[in-house]
């Protein structure tokens, strides 16, 4: 024999889908068919309408924010490592110890680059500026990063013939007026580590180099572009008077097929607290954070907007209400309780909410693969792009879609709970 509990489930879940079955069908009809009154139409077009626009003005603007944020990050990882290691406390470390030995020799990193990292003074002709000194094992630094293909002008080469050079970000360049393959040379002082300050004579503080640029790179971000000059770690330790074993920070490039999270996690418990190991987020982890506040923040204002639009559905449902009184009276005539009747209504602001939200979703993501084929709308002299970027993300049309359903059943809810029950008024 069947089970009992079963056929108990069955007949309950058959009955649920039938009281909802005929309020939504009857919403449905109501919806779509047409009204006594045409104003009633055209309210429900213009609350629909509105959240259609409010939906397309999410879906773009959130686009536009992913897009932007891709953009900049496949900027920073031209210049940026995978992994970066920095000590918690002061400048530099040494990497004489079986740690760093151990880390070289892992087979989980490809690339293992040492840098120097250190104020100077750059001076070209009768201009000067203060610098952020890089220097970089030439070879490795190729593997470590994209640097080709953010170079501005000449290439990136700090040796040449026995001779070093160096390679300046586009904002250095152009501050001090400086050229790839210029014939004057260019003079990097820096101050004494090991020496005293000479009051009388303080230029004999300073160890101060020549040399001349091979190129020039563009980040396409300020905080690269306008002070960072790339020179090579063989100079910048004879400059800053570091040993071999001295460094500023340690980055890697993990093999192919290596999860960056494991490793870093296992980089971390090899290194110790006394070293911060650093993925590409957390290098720009102020920058990026701003970017998702701005990202919310935009989220928020439209959602507000949207807010705004969706009280029209509680002039649209009052007006119905009105117009089907007839209607309701003969409902309760047949049997309708008031709950039936109320959920009626409440289905038909979510169907105007839904039809809204769909049209306006569909509508946004036809804009951004528009805008992303062909890029329509420009971003004038901006140097980050020619168009505004767009990558359109399924969370973020979910998150749109749902949004729209709870501001609508909001919307919905407070007209419909004010629908008289005169039949159990003379009931008590």
């Amino acid at each position: 024999m069947p089970d009992t509990s079963e056929i108990k489930s069955k007949k309950g879940l058959r009955a649920m889908l039938s009281r909802l079955s005929f309020p939504f069908y009857v919403a449905r009809r109501y919806l779509f068919s047409r009204k006594s009154h045409n104003v009633v139409n055209i309210i429900s077009g213009i609350s629909s309408g509105g959240i259609a626009i409010g939906a397309m003005a999410m879906i773009c603007v959130l686009s536009v924010f992913n897009g932007i944020d891709r953009t900049i990050s496949d900027m920073f990882s031209a210049f940026d490592p995978e992994l970066k290691i920095t000590a918690v406390k002061g400048k530099t470390f040494s990497i004489d110890s079986p740690a760093f030995e151990a880390l070289q020799n892992s087979p989980n990193v490809a690339v293992f680059s040492e840098t120097i990292e250190e104020n100077a003074l750059l001076t070209f002709r009768q201009k000067q500026m203060p610098v952020t000194i890089k220097g970089v094992d030439e070879t490795k630094f190729h593997q470590l990063t994209l640097i080709d293909s953010i170079m501005y002008d000449g290439e990136f080469m700090l040796h040449d013939g026995g001779f070093y050079r160096i390679v300046p970000g586009i904002g250095v360049a152009i501050s001090l007026g400086l050229g790839a393959h210029f014939i004057d040379p260019v003079y990097i002082h820096a101050p004494k580590r090991t020496a005293r300050i000479n009051v009388l004579r303080p230029e004999k503080s300073l160890n101060s180099v020549g040399t001349y640029v091979s190129g020039i790179f563009m980040v396409e971000q300020l905080q690269y572009d306008d002070s960072y000059t790339i020179i090579s770690i063989d100079q910048a330790r004879e400059l800053f008077e570091y040993d071999n074993n001295t460094v500023s920070a340690v980055e890697l490039k993990l093999a192919e097929g290596i999860n960056q999270e494991q490793a870093k996690k296992e980089i971390q418990r090899l290194l110790g607290n006394d070293y911060s190991v650093k993925d590409r987020y957390e290098q720009q982890e102020s920058f990026y954070k701003i970017m998702k506040m701005e990202k919310w923040l935009a989220y928020f204002i439209l959602s507000f907007i949207l807010l705004i639009a969706s009280f029209n559905i509680i002039g649209s449902l009052s007006m119905l209400i009105i117009d089907k009184k007839a209607d309701i009276d003969t409902l309760r005539n047949l049997g309708a309780n008031h709950r039936l009747i109320k959920r009626i209504f409440l289905f038909e602001g979510w169907l105007i909410s839904i039809v809204g939200a769909v049209g306006g979703i569909i509508l946004g993501l036809i804009i951004c693969l528009i805008q992303q084929q062909f890029g329509l709308l420009k971003m004038g002299n901006s140097y980050l792009t020619e168009a505004y970027p767009v990558v359109i993300n399924m969370w973020d049309t979910l998150l749109v879609f749902a949004t729209v359903l709870i501001m609508g059943f909001v919307a919905s809810y407070y007209p419909v709970r004010y629908i008289s029950n005169k039949k159990d008024l003379s009931e008590k």
